[in-house]
């Protein structure tokens, strides 16, 4: 598998499904997760859309999957042969930086942004069946719930920023 064209594909799936990542995490650090908040329980619909109708988490785990996979594949290519120099390497060191880091953005995403998001739906969906606007032990703990989005979802971005430096220059690290 150590063709020119397998390299190849590994390459466009990983650095295609990273744009989708990194930028949609950006996106919602800076833009859609303040403006939630800002928007009290006026989110809640928004939110549960992109949870539920758009399925957002699910394409932001595929796209991590399909990082962490094929980053994996290319860094098992690039490491074959070298006895572990490669991975002693200031490039194999820096992929490998580049890799845990957005490891850790996915178990994040996965453990925290991913269930949180969901529960924010299903308070104002509850609310809705009700015929109604969410309560006040309700409306805590949206509010609750939000915070913990915004902090996490900031950390997941500042720790792709950091994964996505980190693979820019890799290679040209001694």
């Amino acid at each position: 598998m150590h063709t020119a064209a397998a390299i190849a594909t590994l390459r466009v799936v990983h650095i295609v499904s990273g744009v989708f990542w990194v930028g949609a995490t950006l996106f919602l650090a800076g833009f859609l997760v303040p403006a939630l908040r800002a928007s009290g329980p006026a989110a809640g619909p928004v939110m549960e859309h992109v949870v539920e109708s758009r399925r957002l988490p699910l394409y932001m785990m595929g796209a991590a999957l399909l990082i962490i996979i094929s980053g994996g594949a290319l860094m098992w290519l690039d490491a074959a042969g070298s006895a572990g120099a490669w991975m002693r390497s200031g490039t194999g060191q820096t992929f490998s930086l580049g890799a845990a880091l957005a490891i850790v953005g996915a178990i994040i995403g996965g453990a925290v942004n991913t269930p949180v998001g969901r529960r924010l739906g299903a308070i104002v969906a509850g609310a809705r069946a009700r015929g109604g606007a969410p309560d006040a032990d309700e409306l805590a703990e949206i509010q609750r719930l939000q915070g913990r989005l915004a902090r996490a979802t900031t950390w997941v971005a500042v720790l792709l920023v950091l994964a996505t430096i980190a693979m820019a220059v890799a290679r040209y690290v001694p």
